[in-house]
């Protein structure tokens, strides 16, 4: 991908999922979106169309599918975001916890608010941390932001998610809203077996988390969202830096693991550079059919005969 050469906008063809759906992860805590394990609080949430990024998303229709301004500008937005973030997550680099939070809720939320737009919002670093993986043998970081930041990155998903899940693809099924890994392996399945044989080819990125490049990927999100408070935010996100044992580094590729805003980066990512370059680019030029199913960065592709090495 060359960042410097534009790219075609990409219009949006169906509906946004709600943002209620089957909890799910990675294996790690507080990784997914919308009703993923970030997500404490059990009561029942409002539709998209209920908040004011559904809204916007109507509006970026009517206009054709253009760019959609849309930002974390509103108090009931950032209400909404505060009642969906996790209360009992480990604390980040400053130690302030959720209850801490909430004693002077009002005024930090909107403090919170006017910095954001403002754009005097300095995100902290994210405090890393190693948790087992599933085969026992190694581990993977993981970032913890601070409760506030984790506020205003759930702010943002969910204005976010108003506008790309709009355009994100059905073979993706990794932290989106009512979209889970069983889900995932039942499409999998059901494709396998309507072809009746063929290769399967599995993927797994190596280290994708560890080294999205930051430059990429700001190209792509500025194809869809033109509102100047995201695109600051996104940029200090991605340049906040990491706190390990005392020292502080900045890394220059990769989003932390563990923070809210991380899934949906790697899916928009995930979205352009693989989902739609493997239905516009490599599906034409195979001979039989072929079908991509992925979550977050794992994914297989499959082709019904022998030219399978083309899909991966």
């Amino acid at each position: 991908m060359d960042a410097e050469k534009s790219h075609r906008a990409v219009v949006p063809k169906k509906g946004g999922n709600s943002p209620e759906g089957p909890r799910g992860g990675k294996g790690a805590s507080g990784y997914g979106t919308v009703g993923g394990k970030d997500d404490g609080d059990t009561r029942p949430r409002k539709r998209l169309n209920e908040t004011t990024a559904d809204s916007d998303a109507g509006a970026a229709n009517a206009r054709g599918g253009d760019h959609l301004p849309v930002a974390p500008h509103r108090r009931q937005l950032d209400e909404e975001a505060y009642r969906r973030t996790r209360k009992d997550g480990a604390t980040g680099v400053d130690g302030q916890t959720a209850k801490d939070y909430e004693a002077n809720l009002g005024a930090n939320l909107r403090q919170l608010l006017d910095r954001a737009k403002a754009g005097t919002y300095r995100a902290p670093p994210v405090k890393r941390v190693y948790i087992p993986k599933g085969d026992g043998k190694s581990t993977r970081p993981i970032g913890i932001p601070t409760f506030e930041d984790k506020v205003l990155q759930r702010a943002a998903v969910m204005a976010l998610e108003a506008v790309y899940e709009q355009d994100f693809k059905d073979c993706s099924h990794g932290f989106r809203p009512e979209r889970s890994a069983h889900q995932a392996l039942g499409s999998f399945w059901k494709q396998m077996m309507d072809m009746g044989g063929g290769w399967v080819v599995e993927v797994d990125i190596k280290k994708f988390f560890d080294t999205l490049d930051h430059r990429h990927l700001q190209t792509i999100v500025r194809q869809r969202v033109r509102d100047g408070v995201l695109l600051r935010l996104i940029g200090k996100w991605l340049n906040a830096g990491v706190m390990e044992e005392g020292a502080l580094s900045y890394p220059d590729a990769g989003t932390p693991q563990g923070g809210v805003i991380s899934p949906l980066l790697a899916n928009v990512y995930l979205h352009e550079v693989l989902d739609t370059w493997f239905e516009a680019e490599v599906q034409p030029r195979l001979r039989g059919r072929a079908f991509l199913v992925r979550y977050a960065d794992d994914c297989a592709p499959r082709r019904r005969g022998r030219e399978a090495s083309m899909a991966a």
